[in-house]
């Protein structure tokens, strides 16, 4: 694997970070997860508003502009020999030293990551949803960042275990369903999408924003709320989100079976979303 590192694309094996990065020693950084088809970066503009909505917040000053990160991105994917990929795009604070900064970062770095991602299948491999005993944690500020502080989910694979089959679903501390380990949750009843709102502290993820999209552009009814397991477990269809493996069926609730799986209308809302990724976005 080749990865891009300030400004050059190099072996991973050759790539360093700094023990002085901030992004080491506090974890202070933000990264984003996306797919390029057939060298085409999808929903680009959606994750780098999301990361300069970041990068502000956290006062982390980036040089780069919408333009030269994208072209980072697909320099890289083409270093590797990829029409089709993964890819992992990561700022860091930068240099620092030594102890908490207090007017922020002016010498951010960047690392760039792909790899060949499997072929998707129609309908999708089912998953199994595992309810979690660790809660979703609060965001460390007023929202929650696709940061590299990422221990809550880390401490939750771990709780999982290595099951590939499965995803976890972390539910708050006061009992909310909030959202899968590495994904976002959706689920149909009576014809109306629902999903957890960003109020219950789950990451606002550009592929759920998508999805949302989509279903409105179908015309289908769609609510955002605090819900309680006993409400999703009521469920027709269900549903997870992520940028990797765009929509994933749910055929199984902590052992409680989905009454259908890849119905009517997840199966609908795949459709569009297939039809929007050939459009590229």
């Amino acid at each position: 694997m080749h990865v891009y590192v300030n400004g050059s694309i190099c072996p991973a094996h050759e790539a360093v970070v700094s023990v002085m990065d901030h992004g080491f020693l506090y974890g202070i950084g933000l990264f984003e997860t996306m797919r390029v088809y057939d060298r085409q970066l999808f929903l680009w503009d959606q994750h780098y508003a999301r990361l300069q909505s970041g990068l502000l917040a956290l006062r982390i000053s980036a040089p780069w502009t919408s333009d030269e990160l994208a072209q980072a991105v697909l320099q890289t994917v083409a270093a590797n020999g990829l029409s089709d990929a993964y890819v992992r795009l990561s700022v860091t604070a930068g240099e620092e030293g030594v102890g908490l900064a207090a007017e922020g970062y002016e010498r951010p770095s960047l690392f760039i990551f792909v790899k060949p991602v499997a072929a998707l299948t129609i309908p999708p491999a089912p998953k199994k949803l595992q309810t979690l005993r660790l809660a979703r944690q609060t965001a460390e500020g007023h929202q929650r960042f696709k940061s590299h502080n990422y221990l809550n989910n880390a401490l939750a694979k771990q709780e999982l275990g290595p099951r590939t089959d499965a995803e976890g679903l972390f539910l708050t501390a006061e009992g909310y369903v909030a959202e899968g380990i590495v994904s976002n949750l959706f689920w149909v009843k009576n014809s109306c999408l629902y999903t957890p709102s960003l109020d219950t502290g789950i990451l606002g993820g550009v592929t759920r924003q998508h999805v949302l999209q989509l279903a409105q552009r179908l015309g289908m009814s769609v609510e955002q709320g605090k819900y309680r397991l006993e409400e999703l477990l009521g469920a027709e269809e269900v549903f997870l989100t992520n940028s990797v493996q765009e929509m994933v069926p749910v055929s199984e609730i902590d052992g409680k079976r989905v009454p259908v799986c890849y119905g009517e209308h997840t199966s609908k809302l795949h459709r569009a979303y297939r039809e929007s990724v050939a459009g590229n976005g």
